[in-house]
C-alpha cells in the first residue's frame, strides 16, 4: 500500500466567498494536510503532524455512504463516519443539534446545507479535538460556523459564531469567541479564541486558531489541507500514508503533554464544567 500512486489533484476552486458554490461539492470529501501547534509562552513549544479529515454533508449521508467501498456511514469499515461520535451523543440528529445550538444563542435563520469537517473513524476509532460545522443559508451563503471542542475527559463544548455581513471576503473569514471550556491542563481559562479560516467550497482549506490571554497570544494552532474526492483509491492512499491516524492523534496529545511537563510548564487546575454554548462574535476586530 505504501507504493500506491497519488490521484490527480482536483481543479482549482472558485473564490470561497462566492454564494451558491457549496452546491457543487460531493456528499463527502477527503482533506489531506497538516496540523500545527506553536506555544508562545511561558516557554516555546512547537509540533506538526500529518492528518486527514473528511467534509461531509449532513443532509446527504446516504449518498456519502455509497462514495467508496472502504468508507461507510454509521457502519463499520476501514474508514467510517458515525453520527454518535459528534454533538450530544444522545440520539439527536446532528442537523437538529446544530439548529438547537444556534437557536439557543439567538442565531435564527433558514438553514440550508450543513457541512461537518472532522476526523473519521479509522479502524473503528476516532477522537476529535475540534469538529467544525459550516452552516449555510437556503441561498447558499455561509451564515454561521459552529466550533465543537472536546477534551480528553470526555466533555464537549460548542462555540456558535454567526457570519456577520462583510466578514467573509476573498481573504477568508475572521471570528472570535471567549474561551468557556477547559481543554488542556497547560492553558488557563481566562482567554479568547480568534479564528481565521478559508471555508468550503475552497479546495485548499485553511483553519487557524489564536488563543490569547491577558498578557497577549499564548498558542497558535491550525489545519491546512487540500481537498480530494473521497474514493476507495484516495481513502486507501491516505491510510497508507498515515496508518492508524486517529490512534496517533490521541497518542500525540499525551506525548506533547508529557513534553510540556518536562519543560516545567505550570499545570492549571481543571475548573468546574461551564454549562451552555458560548456566544461567538461574528468577526474579529481589525
Amino acid at each position: 500500500m505504501s507504493g500506491m500512486a497519488e490521484p490527480p489533484p482536483p481543479a482549482a476552486s472558485p473564490d470561497p466567498a462566492c454564494s451558491g458554490e457549496v452546491e457543487r461539492l460531493p456528499a463527502v470529501s477527503l482533506y489531506r494536510g497538516e496540523v500545527f501547534h506553536a506555544r508562545l509562552r511561558p516557554v516555546p513549544h512547537r509540533f506538526r503532524y500529518r492528518v486527514f479529515s473528511i467534509l461531509i454533508d449532513l443532509d446527504r449521508l446516504g449518498e456519502a455512504h455509497r462514495a467508496a467501498r472502504v468508507f461507510s456511514v454509521n457502519q463499520p469499515n476501514l474508514l467510517s463516519f458515525h453520527e454518535r461520535d459528534y454533538g450530544p451523543r444522545d440520539g439527536t440528529s446532528l442537523r437538529a443539534h446544530v439548529r438547537n445550538v444556534l437557536r439557543a444563542c439567538g442565531h435564527g435563520f433558514a438553514v440550508g446545507r450543513i457541512l461537518l469537517l472532522a476526523y473519521p473513524r479509522c479502524l473503528g476509532f476516532v477522537f476529535n479535538p475540534l469538529a467544525v460545522y459550516f452552516v449555510f443559508g437556503t441561498d447558499g451563503t455561509l451564515r454561521a460556523v459552529l466550533y465543537e471542542v472536546r477534551n480528553t475527559f470526555g466533555e464537549m463544548h460548542a462555540y456558535p459564531c454567526p457570519v456577520e455581513p462583510g466578514a467573509l471576503t476573498p481573504a477568508g473569514l475572521r471570528q472570535r469567541v471567549r474561551k468557556a471550556f477547559h481543554v488542556s491542563p497547560f492553558l488557563a481559562m481566562e482567554a479568547r479564541y480568534e479564528f481565521r479560516l478559508a471555508p468550503p467550497p475552497a479546495d485548499r482549506l485553511r483553519l487557524h486558531v489564536l488563543e490569547s490571554g491577558p498578557d497577549g497570544p499564548v498558542l497558535a494552532a491550525g489545519f491546512t489541507a487540500r481537498r480530494w474526492d473521497l474514493t476507495s483509491r484516495t481513502a486507501l492512499a491516505a491510510l497508507a500514508a498515515m496508518p492508524l491516524m486517529t490512534f496517533k492523534v490521541v497518542a500525540a496529545i499525551h506525548w506533547e503533554a508529557l513534553r510540556l511537563w518536562f519543560k516545567n510548564v505550570p499545570i492549571v487546575p481543571r475548573p468546574s464544567r461551564t454549562a451552555g454554548p458560548a456566544r461567538g462574535a461574528g468577526a474579529a476586530p481589525p
